[in-house]
């Protein structure tokens, strides 16, 4: 098969300015509350994108775990790849992309650890496998000698904490703040809807992107 033949037309929606929110967190409430309502799979899933201090740019999927009116939620380990690298550089960008609906939002911020309160309370609502796995698994990226490695920790952790297993230090919340974000929604012959809010000094504004 020819992949540059593939295509997709897009038809369903169109995204004018007046019918925004304000704010851009508002916006994205009301399309990710269509998405669930449309009961999308793995409608939470985002691609986060890191980078090293000299450039060298990772990306990789999490899971959106919160909305409030800072910015969004995600969980993970503090020594993992993404971990060292929001460490040594907090500058990070969000992107959920939603096919059945042909819409994508693009987040661009700064990224903060959640209080260990934040932390604790989700992560008490987790699953007990999970969280018996947040434990072996720690430190999430270091090399392993196989898979039997990696289960064999698992059974230690669990025959240790039972269903009870404490959150590891290293593991917790990640808040983005957001300074500019891009909702896109896919339109007949590429005229694509990007409406891009950016913040300053004096709050939100919104411009209309070429597509």
């Amino acid at each position: 098969m020819d992949i540059a033949l593939i295509r997709q037309e897009y038809m369903r929606e169109r995204l004018d300015e007046s019918g925004l929110a304000r704010e851009p967190l508002a916006q994205f409430r009301r399309w990710f509350d269509e998405a669930v309502q449309g009961a999308l799979p793995m409608v939470n899933a985002m691609t986060l994108a890191t980078a090293s201090t000299d450039g060298q740019p990772s990306a990789r999927i999490v899971l959106l775990k919160g909305i409030d009116e800072r910015g969004l939620v995600f969980y993970t380990d503090y020594d993992s790849r993404k971990g060292r690298e929001l460490s040594a550089n907090s500058r990070a960008a969000l992107l959920l992309y939603w096919i059945e609906l042909e819409r994508e939002v693009r987040i661009e911020g700064i990224v903060e650890r959640t209080s260990a309160a934040e932390s604790d309370e989700y992560f008490a609502s987790r699953p007990v496998g999970s969280r018996l796995a947040a434990n072996a698994s720690a430190p999430q990226s270091a090399v392993l000698d196989g898979r039997e490695a990696l289960e064999q920790r698992y059974r230690e952790v669990e025959q240790r904490y039972g269903d009870a297993p404490p959150r590891p230090p290293s593991w917790g919340g990640y808040r983005l703040l957001p300074h500019a974000v891009e909702f896109w929604q896919g339109r007949p012959n590429r005229l694509h809807d990007r409406l891009l809010y950016t913040k300053d000094a004096e709050g939100w504004n919104i411009v209309r992107l070429a597509p």
